[in-house]
């Protein structure tokens, strides 16, 4: 375990979740009152928990980087230890649960923020927009750190001081804002504008700086650096880490690149989605007050387009802020409100759904198919599970619980500066059949199961054969097949499988 922890330090996880919940029609209604309660929308996110199944981010479960973030689910599985309830399903299912009632308490609070910022109208037609996003409902109840920079975030801005707000608390807001460049530091990203903001129209700039923000940001990574130096054994600055292989040395290029205008032209346009033309109608229909808001958007679009690295989950943060404009626009829509408003439920649904219950499932299928392997083993089982799939591609020990032996092709960054360097997930799949060849030379050494993609089935049939390997499972995984992902997973067994 120790060793696999190792290899899993220098690795970057991307991959991307998935989320639904069920909306009430009661925002149709003309009535001002409170359009959900704190219960109702508790129920909401707990709903897209169990509507929600695809590729999700398991980067923190496996502990493969080392922020405060993961200690949450360190002291939920001791929990769960010390009761004997630390089964591999709680242990998936408690963390998802745990982030889906933040997202709905987050939800509640800028609810509240907007109704005593803006009119009712707003307040309302903000809340639904931002409850009916299909990219809401596929990142909420996910472990992603993104997820929780988001929550943090928005919990952030209620009680920031924005033009006219009367929630605004400095104390508050910093210590949120700490909290989520604690767990990542690219939240920084979305608060400099807005923090600068804050500076600009303090009374007293000297009191703002020495008194609020050097004790929170002291304290904050004070506590960071403690728990991160615990868990690694040794004194670190994770903080420092994360600039200097992301931005300084640009390590996250080797997981994939993209042109800069990419968030101008596919992310922002994704994440937003059906909403794009009310948060454009909305930002022309933007007053003062919400300039600092717009730029924040803007500036942080523009920003992760200096990264090579691009995912959509970055520009995650601002999407509520972007719910905000949407629903300015739609509250001054008249005759074809309700209208826009059917039509967006129903824009959004279908990515929802589709990306929730079915778009890349199997990742996680075929990790429930593979836990079934821990109830038969024992110290004289000789199982071994060979992963012959992209880097990332499944979780692995947090989905199973047991300690079955696995390998799996991994892709670590140089960090020598070799210029010939080549990882072993690129290797293997130059020549599958060479490396399969070479990394198991005798019967004594070959795995007891091999998981792969169907893509990779031809390839490798001669290995199959020769060793007597047979199909044990075949598991749907998506429809839209690419590189080195198939449409299918397979499971190969030796011996009498499952």
């Amino acid at each position: 375990m120790e060793k696999i922890r190792e290899r899993f330090k220098q690795n970057k996880s991307s991959c991307e979740s998935v989320r639904l919940r069920k909306r009430s029609s009661i925002l149709y209604s003309t009535d001002d009152r409170r359009p959900q309660t704190l219960e109702t929308f508790t129920v909401n996110e707990i709903l897209n928990r169990f509507l929600t199944y695809g590729y999700e981010t398991w980067e923190w479960k496996e502990g493969i980087r080392g922020y405060s973030y993961p200690l949450l689910f360190a002291l939920m599985y001791k929990l769960l230890d010390l009761m004997n309830y630390d089964t591999a399903y709680l242990l998936v299912f408690l963390p998802r649960v745990f982030q889906a009632l933040l997202a709905a308490y987050a939800d509640v609070k800028l609810y509240h923020l907007i109704l005593q910022w803006e009119t009712p109208d707003v307040a309302k037609w903000t809340c639904f927009c931002q409850l009916c996003s299909w990219f809401t409902w596929y990142c909420c109840s996910r472990t992603l750190t993104n997820t929780m920079e988001t929550v943090l975030s928005t919990l952030a801005l209620c009680f920031y001081p924005l033009p006219g707000s009367k929630m605004h608390n400095s104390w508050k807001y910093l210590c949120l804002v700490s909290l989520a460049v604690v767990i990542r530091p690219t939240a920084l990203i979305v608060w400099l504008p807005l923090l600068f903001y804050h500076f600009c129209g303090e009374q007293n700039k000297l009191k703002f700086i020495t008194q609020r923000c050097i004790p929170i940001v002291a304290l904050a990574l004070a506590v960071s650096t403690l728990i991160d130096s615990v868990f690694y054994g040794k004194w670190i600055f994770v903080q420092w880490n994360f600039l200097k292989f992301n931005v300084l040395h640009n390590v996250a290029e080797f997981y994939g690149a993209h042109p800069w205008h990419w968030y101008f032209t596919q992310g922002l346009l994704v994440v937003i989605g059906p909403h794009l033309p009310f948060f454009m109608h909305g930002c022309s229909l933007a007053t003062k007050k919400h300039r600092i808001l717009l730029i924040t958007i803007l500036w942080t679009t523009a920003i992760y387009s200096l990264l090579a690295h691009k995912e959509f989950r970055f520009i995650y943060p601002v999407l509520p802020f972007c719910m905000i404009f949407c629903g300015i626009s739609l509250a001054k829509l008249q005759a074809w409100r309700k209208t826009a408003a059917g039509a967006l439920l129903v824009l959004n649904l279908f990515p929802a759904l589709y990306t929730g219950l079915i778009h890349q499932r199997g990742t996680l299928d075929v990790m429930h198919d593979l836990q079934r392997l821990c109830d038969i083993s024992d110290s004289q089982n000789s199982t071994e599970l060979l992963f012959l799939m992209p880097c990332h591609s499944t979780p692995l020990y947090s989905h199973l619980h047991c300690p079955l032996k696995l390998r799996f092709l991994e892709c670590p960054p140089d960090l020598t500066g070799n210029e010939e360097y080549v990882d072993e997930a690129a290797v293997f799949f130059s020549n599958p059949l060479h490396w399969l060849k070479t990394s198991f030379p005798s019967q004594s050494t070959l795995p007891s199961h091999i998981v792969l993609f169907d893509f990779l089935e031809k390839e490798i049939a001669a290995f199959l054969e020769e060793n007597r390997f047979t199909k044990q499972a075949e598991l749907f995984h998506t429809h839209f097949p690419e590189g080195r992902v198939g449409k299918n997973i397979l499971i190969y067994t030796r011996g009498s499988g499952l």
